[in-house]
């Protein structure tokens, strides 16, 4: 069974609050996505192995730690899921990233895909898959699909906010990834929207609504 971390950190509850509300607009709601991703991406990383190297500081010669093993990339789920891209990159700048092309089928609340464009080697990277609200579960686990019929077989899932319905869902069809959330909602509604949420994503991230 994949692992569930929840990241409560008080300043990610903080931001996620001021998103949550209805009156905020896009271009706060933008800033504070990217915030709460960077603050998220942190504790993803966390694990990441270290190598001993030798360099020399001002003063003398030393033995330091950098990050080795596999890089990372970063796959959005288009279109929401960009808005999470730059605050990690602001952490990894040398995080490649692929895009996933996913939406919601109004009728069945099931994702349609329309585009997939992934690095290279990213069957050799550890991946973050990006998406604000995990709330069926059909998007995140059909772009976890794709990636893992393209050879990667490290894959994380981070989001905003999650419906028991999703994470469910996504433990089920994916045991093996790990799903990282800044909070876990109620519900879904009969329109498949999380409760309480904070509304479409895509439509407050990029003011199309």
């Amino acid at each position: 069974m994949s692992t569930l971390h929840v990241i409560d950190h008080p300043m990610i509850q903080h931001k996620l609050t001021i998103m949550r509300k209805k009156e905020t607009g896009s271009k706060d709601f933008r800033e504070l996505l990217q915030e709460i991703a960077l603050l998220m991406g942190y504790e993803i990383t966390r694990d990441l192995p270290l190598e001993d190297i030798p360099i020399e500081t001002p003063i003398c010669k030393m033995t330091a730690k950098r990050i080795t093993g596999r890089k990372l990339a970063v796959v959005p789920i288009l279109r929401a899921g960009l808005g999470m891209v730059d605050g990690i990159r602001t952490l990894v700048p040398v995080a490649k990233v692929g895009h996933i092309g996913l939406y919601r089928n109004e009728e069945t609340h099931e994702p349609v895909v329309y585009y997939c464009k992934l690095p290279e080697d990213v069957q050799k990277r550890l991946v973050i898959v990006t998406d604000p609200m995990l709330a069926t579960g059909g998007s995140a686990c059909d772009a976890i699909a794709m990636l893992k019929e393209r050879g990667c077989n490290n894959i994380r899932l981070m989001c905003l906010v999650g419906a028991p319905e999703g994470i469910a869902r996504v433990q089920k069809e994916h045991p093996d990834v790990d799903i990282y959330l800044a909070a876990v909602d109620e519900r879904l509604n009969e329109n498949a929207y999380i409760v309480p949420g904070l509304g479409d994503a895509g439509d407050r991230i990029f003011g199309t609504k």
